[in-house]
């Protein structure tokens, strides 16, 4: 038994240490091939684990680098206890057999197997192994650092990269900074990774623009009309509406088309007649109120449309929706030279809020911290019509929990503007939010559409 005992206790560390390199291969693994926006999705889901995981693929570079230092060391220990084990078996023929057993299960159950598990459980494996790999990474990379910066130090200057294990930035450039071994995402990076993830929750009824803000013109329309409307209010595109009925359109204009046919001959004439421009309708892309953004996105752009009328359930024209509304839940508003927009919100000395009736009522939720009811309606000013239950009069207030919406301004059956008060008491203390900068931020959004775009 005395001397079994440390043949046994041998070959259980040479055990634990194949172990380790089973996990220091699949926690490579998961870092070389999950990108830093798969695991932003899963962390803004809230899979457990996906924190982790997201910050040691942030981390990428010292992460890798603590993993190949481990990896490197644990390989040494185990070939050093497969020498052991063939001494103490007494020849040199035990040696290499012992050398070469334990080489055969270090590249089975120590490289190929958990390489090949993680890549087939990507996201499950990288939720396991997050935690325990970000405790490493924050104890030791410091001696990774270390290391890392002797084996620098004899690499010529030119071409230079942070380590063994380059950001993205420093491949393609081949001279980032020392300190930028990493790849964190920015806040602004984040919150355009959010919007594309919740692209796919969106439906065409929230960016659209309401019927009632459309700027149409009718198909018996001089072209003298149609071309003071461009020029008016700026659009590159404008649909075109039968002339008994506003909401039956019948086709889209393109401003180019009307350009190329003025530049084609004499122009004092056909402005003031229809004939000149009703070759020019285009036939009119419709799409259903409740359809995915995303979807819609790509159907715009294999159909090279740019802009789709929007009808709902009963075929009645509700809005137009163009690819630049899209884009803009992912980037934010885009505001060009004939945009003239008042603010969504705007702060007032007493530390209320003037709030377009157009935002959203999500985006009002996340900028006040509320949980006012969005099930039903998009906007503010829907919130309000379908509490009230009626056309709102000016001057009248809902409340919803600390939470109270005064109408300030009625615009025929819709709401315009309207005064939000929320923990007015609680906003003076020390730790109030900043009101004009949660304005700026919704306002820079852009999250209600106020104008078609063209």
């Amino acid at each position: 038994m005395t001397v079994l005992a440390p043949d046994l206790a041998l070959l259980l560390t040479a055990v634990a240490l194949l172990l380790v390199t089973a996990y220091l291969a699949a926690a490579e693994t998961v870092l070389s091939r999950l990108n830093v926006v798969r695991a932003l999705r899963l962390e803004d889901e809230e899979v457990p684990g996906a924190r982790q995981l997201l910050w040691v693929t942030e981390h990428r570079a010292s992460s890798l680098n603590v993993l190949l230092m481990l990896t490197v060391l644990v390989r040494v220990a185990l070939a050093a206890v497969a020498v052991v084990l063939g001494v103490r078996l007494g020849s040199g023929a035990a040696i290499v057999a012992a050398v070469l057993i334990v080489a055969l299960l270090s590249l089975v159950i120590g490289e190929v197997t958990p390489r090949t598990l993680a890549l087939r459980h990507l996201e499950a494996t990288g939720l396991r192994l997050g935690t325990p790999t970000r405790l490493l990474v924050r104890l030791l990379a410091p001696v990774a650092q270390v290391i890392v910066g002797l084996g620098r130090a004899l690499v010529p200057q030119r071409d230079e990269v942070s380590g063994p294990y380059a950001s993205d930035d420093e491949l393609r450039q081949l001279e980032a900074d020392e300190d930028e071994q990493d790849d964190e995402l920015d806040p602004e990076e984040r919150a355009m990774i959010r919007s594309i993830f919740e692209l796919a929750d969106t439906i065409v009824r929230e960016i659209m623009t309401p019927r009632p803000d459309m700027v149409t013109v009718a198909s018996e329309a001089t072209l003298r009309t149609v071309v003071d409307t461009i020029l008016e209010r700026g659009f590159s595109r404008l649909p075109v509406h039968d002339p008994d009925d506003t909401d039956t359109v019948v086709g889209v204009v393109y401003a180019k088309d009307v350009l190329r046919q003025l530049a084609a001959g004499p122009v004092d004439g056909a402005l003031d007649t229809v004939d000149s421009w009703s070759e020019l309708v285009r036939r009119p892309t419709f799409v259903p109120e409740t359809k995915r953004c995303d979807e819609l996105l790509r159907e715009l752009q294999t159909g090279t449309v740019h802009l789709a009328l929007v009808v709902d359930e009963y075929g009645e024209l509700v809005g137009l929706v163009s690819i630049e509304d899209i884009l803009e839940e992912i980037v934010g508003e885009i505001v060009d030279e004939h945009d003239h927009e008042e603010p969504l919100v705007e702060p007032l000395e007493d530390g209320s809020l003037r709030v377009d009736a157009r935002l959203g009522v999500d985006d009002l939720n996340e900028l006040l911290g509320t949980s006012l009811p969005e099930e039903g309606w998009d906007t503010v000013g829907g919130l309000v019509f379908g509490t009230l239950g009626r056309v709102p009069i000016e001057g009248e207030t809902v409340e919803f929990e600390g939470t109270s919406i005064t109408v300030e301004r009625v615009q025929g059956r819709r709401v315009g503007k309207v005064i939000v008060r929320h923990g007015l008491a609680e906003s003076e203390g020390e730790d109030a939010a900043d009101p004009e900068a949660e304005a700026d931020t919704v306002n820079a959004r852009g999250s209600a559409r106020s104008s078609s775009r063209g």
